[in-house]
């Protein structure tokens, strides 16, 4: 009833909530309220009518039902019996047109809504610098193992998803994953994160043991990933999702933030920067105060790398990004995925597409019913038999698998 996602809002409907029955025990109290929110809509309404921001059948309803509210606070002696028929009205009227609450519609109505950051479409060579300046990665020697997986075992109940999985994944490279439906590479991925504990087997990431960390603390060591459902904060603006992701770089206390000390706004002021730099690296610095629900299915995706990112990984796990685009879309993602290698960061891509993982990757490792069958470059995966078997059932798939990388 106060406000989503705001702290004032919550204290105003909590207020709301406690004080109403006592104001509704009072007809005199009652009536000057009723009169004083009469008034209040009624001119907001015609403020709103004279700014062009609403138009007259939109306010129609709040107008006539506050109004009538005062008029019938007039007509009765006692309001007691009233109480829950009010209450229950002021609760509809909220829901149905008031969708973000009292200081929702406040800050609205005053255009003092969540903070925008002013961007230019046009992609200058400025633009493209400053997002690259917010890729913040270490250059890992190329050719040196990133992140060794060896005897991984993932067991649910009797179904082995991961079977005696070997992996080495080499640093500054874009080492493919795939696999049919089915095979374990989400598992994989999964169990690399931290969301999934191993039944057996090691993980080495940089030379230290990550297997059965929380996920929070792998993240932080340094592996990012994206999910193969895209998994943002949909009324959340592109620029507020990645900053979610910068919430390891303050260093804030909650006094801090609460009394917006200077450290808290300048922090706040670093991040956003940062932020819309991100948002830059991936093309999306046009959409900063979008919410992320409006941006289409693409964008959403390369929000999901933005907000990765941010958490300066040196590993990046993309679980599918091209999944459901289009060839423009997929054709951007690939330009993306080979600059963040550039700067050093060393990507694991799960992908269906097989133009996309032969195009980019330099190392493909197969997955079949939860085990390796096959690893090596992409022209060695594309004629080896074990992975035409797996994914088209014979020989007659040799053809296929190669016309699908072109």
């Amino acid at each position: 009833m106060g406000g989503r996602k705001t702290r004032t809002g919550a204290l105003l409907g909590s207020l709301i909530v406690v004080l109403l029955p006592k104001l509704l025990d009072d007809i005199g109290t009652f009536r000057i309220v009723a009169v004083a929110l009469a008034v209040v809509v009624a001119l907001g309404a015609a403020v709103s009518m004279f700014r062009g921001l609403t138009t007259a059948k939109r306010v129609a309803v709040p107008v006539a039902g506050t109004v009538g509210l005062a008029v019938f606070a007039f007509w009765q002696t006692s309001i007691t019996d009233w109480r829950l028929t009010i209450f229950g009205l002021m609760i509809l009227l909220v829901v149905y047109y008031l969708q973000d609450g009292i200081v929702g519609f406040v800050r609205s109505f005053l255009n003092l809504g969540r903070r925008t950051v002013s961007a230019s479409v046009d992609t200058t060579q400025a633009d493209a610098a400053h997002g690259d300046d917010a890729i913040a990665a270490g250059e890992p020697t190329s050719g040196d193992v990133l992140l060794e997986v060896k005897g991984m075992l993932m067991q649910f109940g009797g179904l082995k998803a991961l079977n005696n999985v070997d992996l080495a994944v080499r640093g500054g490279s874009i080492h493919g994953l795939i696999g049919p439906n089915g095979s374990g590479k989400s598992t994989m991925m999964n169990v690399l994160t931290g969301i999934y504990t191993p039944t057996a087997g090691t993980i080495s990431y940089a030379g230290k043991a990550i297997g059965g960390n929380a996920p929070s603390q792998i993240a932080l060591s340094g592996i990012a990933r994206t999910f193969q459902n895209v998994q943002l904060f949909g009324e959340m603006t592109a620029l507020e999702n990645v900053l979610v992701g910068l919430h390891h770089t303050f260093r804030s206390n909650l006094l801090d933030v609460g009394l917006r000390t200077p450290r808290a706004r300048r922090e706040e002021a670093a991040a956003r920067e940062r932020a819309f730099g991100l948002l830059q690296f991936v093309g999306l610095a046009y959409a900063a105060n979008d919410e992320a629900r409006n941006l289409p299915y693409g964008k959403q995706r390369l929000l999901e790398i933005a907000r990765a990112l941010a958490l300066d990984p040196k590993l990046l796990l993309l679980d599918e990004p091209a999944a459901g685009l289009t060839a423009p879309d997929i054709k951007e993602l690939v330009a993306i995925i080979r600059k963040i290698r550039d700067f050093g960061i060393t990507v694991i891509l799960i992908e269906h597409h097989m133009d996309v993982v032969m195009g980019v990757c330099q190392t493909v490792s197969v997955l079949d019913f939860g085990q390796k069958i096959a690893e090596g470059r992409p022209a060695e995966i594309q004629a080896d038999a074990k992975v035409i078997e797996a994914y088209l059932g014979g020989s007659v798939g040799a053809d296929a698998i190669a016309e699908g990388a072109h």
